[in-house]
């Protein structure tokens, strides 16, 4: 087998990176250097306009600007707020209280919206103030809502989901929505119990319990924004709309909820939501357009074949495999951020582990997981940056504080990775799903 085309794509590829150029374009001239060494210019060029633009060719993708619109409006109209409130009254008797409202804030705002970098942003920017005024160390505050951000990646609906199931060839939306829920949740209950501990060594106590009335004053203004999941998760499972059906849904809700009912946004407001929309789109749109490219690219030139035989060489242990899978997903994710790292790697590693028996839904739970790591590790982790940023700390202020979360995320990931009735368990019950 000639391996020429191969060590060109990712000598290109990760020269480009070093020298500091987009992701985007550094993906897009490797492949197109790679093409040219396997057909003529001419030829190179036709087939790299038509995989970017098959990439594009998906009614399931359509979902992705339309969560991404949601996610902004709920940002914009004042809905982070109620859900932090809501927060506050769970975690306020548990010790280091404004931890635990961080970390159950981000799971419902982070599932609401989609976005990990946007509940960084939301839940920090209410949180801090708080935290500092209550005598928390601005550095344990940040660790906190750096790693619990990444929740609403896992608690449906999310962006990523959609894209993975666009670039494994088609698997459910709606499998690995609901396939998300229970490594969600276990995920936010073992960063509660990392920050609990941490909280009663530091000396951080809880507070009173609310009453009944307070509870019921909180739960009421927070029940409308709670909804859009009944709406969004309950008409996909129910069989009443399509992932993408339910994310247009998801935008008639927020906008209802912002502009007719809260009235914490206006029209005039509308401009800038579509204008952000459009950018994050269109960033995110372009990238799945070149990676499709290079990743046809890597299979037209053995790359999944290569990866199978080498991995059959070092073992033919299905759990070594994973394991080896894991630790390079660790690696990755440290320095490509988790869309990108999905796009590439998944045409790489999915075939290897179909080969012996792993459902493509439980895959994609397990490496969206483990790269939910990446976007909290340097140097290019943009939930660690957008974090520390809004806390006002150093990067390296928060890595001691941040070192426990990681071994929550670990041992998670290993019970993910091990127990595919996880990942599979609600799939199966609720949807019926045989995969």
């Amino acid at each position: 087998m000639d391996y020429t085309p191969l060590i060109l794509l990712f000598v290109v590829f990760l020269g480009l990176m070093v020298f500091g150029l987009p992701i985007s374009f550094a993906m897009g001239v490797a492949t197109i250097a790679t093409l040219m060494l396997m057909f003529s210019f001419d030829q190179a060029l036709f087939v790299m306009a038509q995989k970017t633009i098959a990439g594009f060719d998906s009614f399931t993708l359509l979902a992705l600007p339309f969560f991404i619109l949601a996610g902004n409006i709920m940002s914009t109209g004042g809905i982070a707020r109620r859900l932090i409130n809501l927060a506050k009254i769970i975690g306020r008797p548990l010790p280091g209280s404004l931890a635990h409202t961080t970390i159950l804030a981000n799971m419902m705002f982070g599932s609401i919206s989609g976005s990990a970098v946007a509940s960084a942003a939301a839940v920090g920017g209410v949180m801090t103030p708080e935290m500092k005024k209550a005598g928390y160390d601005p550095s344990y505050g940040a660790a906190v809502n750096i790693a619990s951000c990444t929740t609403g990646l896992l608690i449906p609906p999310s962006g990523t989901f959609i894209i993975y199931s666009l670039i494994s060839g088609g698997t459910s939306v709606s499998a690995l929505f609901v396939a998300g829920y229970v490594p969600g949740l276990l995920l936010g209950l073992a960063m509660m119990l990392v920050a609990g501990v941490m909280a009663m060594q530091r000396g951080y106590s809880g507070g009173a319990f609310p009453s009944l009335a307070e509870i019921g004053r909180t739960l009421s203004d927070a029940i409308l924004p709670l909804g859009l999941v009944v709406v969004v998760m309950g008409g996909i499972v129910g069989g009443f709309v399509t992932a993408t059906e339910a994310s247009a849904l998801a935008v008639l809700y927020a906008l209802v909820l912002a502009l007719g009912i809260y009235r914490e946004m206006h029209w005039s407001d509308m401009g800038r939501v579509f204008i952000d929309t459009a950018v994050t789109t269109g960033v995110v749109m372009f990238l799945i357009g070149i990676s499709s490219a290079m990743s046809w690219t890597m299979t037209f030139a053995d790359m999944p074949y290569l990866i199978t035989e080498t991995l059959r060489l070092i073992s033919d242990n299905p759990l070594m495999t994973l394991l080896f899978i894991n630790i390079a997903l660790l690696v990755i994710g440290t320095f490509m951020d988790l869309t990108p790292a999905i796009l590439i790697f998944t045409p790489i590693f999915l075939p290897v582990v179909q080969e012996f028996g792993m459902d493509p839904v439980h895959f994609g739970v397990m490496m969206t997981l483990n790269l939910c790591v990446g976007i909290c590790t340097p140097p290019v982790g943009s939930a660690l940056f957008v974090g520390c940023s809004i806390a006002g700390v150093s990067i390296w202020s928060v890595l001691r504080p941040i070192l426990p979360f990681y071994g929550a995320f670990i041992v998670i990931l290993a019970l993910v990775t091990l127990l595919p009735e996880v990942s599979l368990f609600l799939p199966r019950v609720l949807l019926g799903y045989g995969g």
